[in-house]
């Protein structure tokens, strides 16, 4: 009979590997229950198909998404909701996870509320996975007795900030593309297609227009130095990049970033947008609003906004308005600082919160659209020029010689 090789959990809920001898893997999977151990169905494998060594390089194996999270976080509420205890529950979750890594995490969470900490900072201790805005609204939906509430609202807000972030990279993809084929295609006529007219205008033994002599010195001098230009443009990029990265490039850039035409606008609005959902959410789940405005500093996503943010901390703590500070700041309009205030004079400030995040993100909507409609022409105007301009001043010296026989 054939050997198969199985991984799953013992009673005591540790991780098993082995190897038993059987029919088939209904066979290992009933031999394994009666053993008191449930087996991954994914892990059992029959020995001598296939690889049974998994190759794994650094960087390359699966990781945790965003989508991995929500899916997660909604049925964990629905199980908690439902009076499951959390370990059992997230035993059956670590169990039906796709994702292998997330598995392990979830794994490695349960472990830790098994030992007797809180799920908060089991949490806590997978900090790629789980950031501050998750670990601190758990926190408080525990101190609460309101858990499945809580995760509820935890899920929205991420299902919330993952559809703005993919409009803002939809809004991104095309202009890229399309600047994209355009260095592509003008770097194969520079460097093949050109070079061939130039040697067939050598025989001409007349002087060339001047648009045709400046493309053609121009793809000389892209074809003596291709490996500076196109070595230069990638360390470029990689040095902006890695610059872009760093504290001191997001304090340069990102004041830029907020003064671009047309983009500078749509990435306030997400600013707006991502700081009102966010805070709003958490003071309506109980968090101290000090800790509610840290973890919106962090999560900012722009070093001007952070700063401002970090401004509301300081003027709350000191017993002012969190509505001074923003009316400084060049991203929140008057409008949204006004409301602000109202909310909080009201008592209402999540509600208010909520509804301006409402608001800004149907406004990044609209704005993303308009952007297409405006990119598109520009995009074809600029293939046009680039494209049509290298073509034509190849052809004007056929068009001279064409006009010389006539």
């Amino acid at each position: 009979m054939p050997v198969f090789a199985y991984e799953g959990t013992d009673a005591a809920g540790k991780r098993v590997k082995g190897e038993l001898e059987a029919r088939d893997k209904q066979a290992v999977f009933n031999a394994l229950k009666r053993k008191r151990i449930t087996p991954n169905a994914k892990r059992i494998k029959e020995k001598g198909k296939g690889l049974d060594m998994e190759i794994k390089l650094p960087g390359m194996g699966p990781s945790v998404t965003p989508k991995d999270v929500v899916i997660f976080t909604r049925q964990f509420s629905t199980m908690v909701d439902a009076g499951l205890p959390l370990v059992q529950a997230l035993d059956i979750l670590s169990k039906n996870a796709e994702n292998g890594a997330f598995a392990k995490v979830l794994g490695g969470v349960k472990e830790k509320v098994e030992a007797g900490a809180t799920l908060a900072e089991s949490l806590s201790e997978f900090p790629k996975t789980f950031d501050p805005l998750y670990v601190n609204m758990v926190t408080a939906g525990e101190s609460g007795g309101i858990l499945d509430i809580i995760l509820e609202r935890l899920a929205q807000q991420m299902e919330k900030a993952m559809k703005l972030k993919r409009e803002v990279k939809t809004a991104m993809i095309y202009p890229a593309v399309v600047v994209s084929a355009a260095v592509i295609v003008t770097s194969v006529l520079l460097l093949f297609v050109i070079p061939t007219f130039a040697e067939l205008f050598q025989d001409f033994g007349a002087a060339l227009p001047l648009p045709t002599q400046i493309v053609i010195n121009i793809s000389n001098f892209v074809v003596a130095y291709w490996y500076f230009i196109f070595g230069g443009m990638g360390l470029g990029l990689f040095a902006f990049f890695r610059f872009m990265g760093t504290e001191r490039g997001k304090e340069v850039l990102h004041p830029i970033f907020l003064k671009l035409p047309i983009f500078g606008n749509i990435i306030k609005k997400v600013a707006v947008a991502r700081f009102t959902r966010t805070l709003g959410t958490m003071i309506s789940s109980g968090v101290p609003i000090l800790d509610a405005l840290a973890i919106c500093a962090k999560t900012a996503g722009n070093k001007v906004v952070e700063t401002d943010v970090q401004r509301c901390r300081v003027a709350i703590s000191e017993g002012k308005s969190i509505v001074a500070p923003l009316e400084e700041s060049i991203v929140f309009p008057p409008m949204v600082v006004s409301m602000i205030g109202v909310g909080e004079s009201t008592g209402a400030l999540d509600a208010m919160l909520q509804k301006i995040a409402d608001f800004y993100e149907d406004e990044v909507d609209n704005a993303v659209g308009a952007m297409k409609q405006l990119i598109e022409p520009l995009m074809i105007l600029f293939l046009g020029v680039i494209i049509g301009g290298l073509v034509i001043s190849m052809y004007l010296p056929i068009f001279k010689m064409g006009a010389i026989v006539g």
